[in-house]
């Protein structure tokens, strides 16, 4: 019964998150020649209608525990499945998100994507790519815009740590400023990759700053460890 009323509610959500997600991603391409501000607009209605559907249509609470400043610093995220994503902009004003290269080929949602300020992330473009988005990330940093990172690279199922990736290392060295880690549980009730989801309460826990200039392996570590407070305390012994 449990997993028939949860199937129920996931369909609805769905359902719901694909038709503002439709109009939402057609909104901000319109906007793309009139004004930034309306695709800023159009993503954040996206953003707070998912958290809207999350709360009523799946029983999802969030709890935010600690201070996430709207500023220019580097916020590097646990990733446990594409709820922490999508819920960026209803955490910061206009967010700068690492994003995977190809997100932006998406038809009409990557071109909003871009124009909106994502960031690409082309693991094989070499030096030019890492130019490019460290150029990108320096600019939105001039224009007080938080950097948002995944530094796992990839949706991590709720209870792993595995080791960050080595472009965490690079924006941390060439950017030089200071990193706030947040944890979040959300692959307990938004599980990656499956269509059913869960009530329950997500909780993103923000991590003590950890200030720029450290060395490498002191920096990861730090990070790794405050990623992943939400996780049982064996899951850093797994990697």
């Amino acid at each position: 019964m449990r997993y028939t009323i949860a199937l129920f509610r996931s369909i609805l959500f769905w359902i719901a998150f694909f038709v503002i997600s439709s109009i939402s991603s057609i909104g901000g391409v319109i906007a793309l020649p009139i004004s930034h501000r309306g695709t800023i607009f159009f993503v954040r209605i996206w953003a707070k209608a998912h958290r809207i559907f999350c709360r009523f249509l799946l029983g999802q609470t969030i709890v935010i525990d600690g201070d996430m400043p709207d500023v220019p610093v580097l916020y590097v995220f646990k990733h446990e499945s594409a709820f922490e994503t999508i819920e960026q902009p209803m955490l910061f004003k206009h967010p700068a998100v690492f994003a995977k290269e190809e997100l932006f080929s998406i038809p009409v949602w990557g071109q909003a994507a871009r124009f909106y300020g994502l960031i690409p992330v082309d693991r094989d473009g070499g030096g030019k790519a890492m130019r490019a988005m460290l150029g990108a990330a320096k600019a939105a940093l001039a224009a007080g815009r938080p950097l948002v990172l995944f530094a796992e690279g990839t949706r991590v199922p709720h209870g792993e740590a595995p080791p960050l990736r080595p472009g965490f290392a690079g924006m941390y060295r060439l950017l030089g400023v200071d990193v706030i880690p947040v944890a979040v549980n959300s692959g307990l009730a938004f599980p990656p990759r499956r269509w059913v989801k869960w009530p329950g309460t997500i909780t993103y826990k923000i991590g003590e700053t950890i200030p720029a200039g450290l060395p490498r392996e002191e920096a990861e570590e730090r990070v790794r460890v405050a990623i992943n407070a939400l996780n049982p305390p064996e899951a850093l012994l797994k990697a």
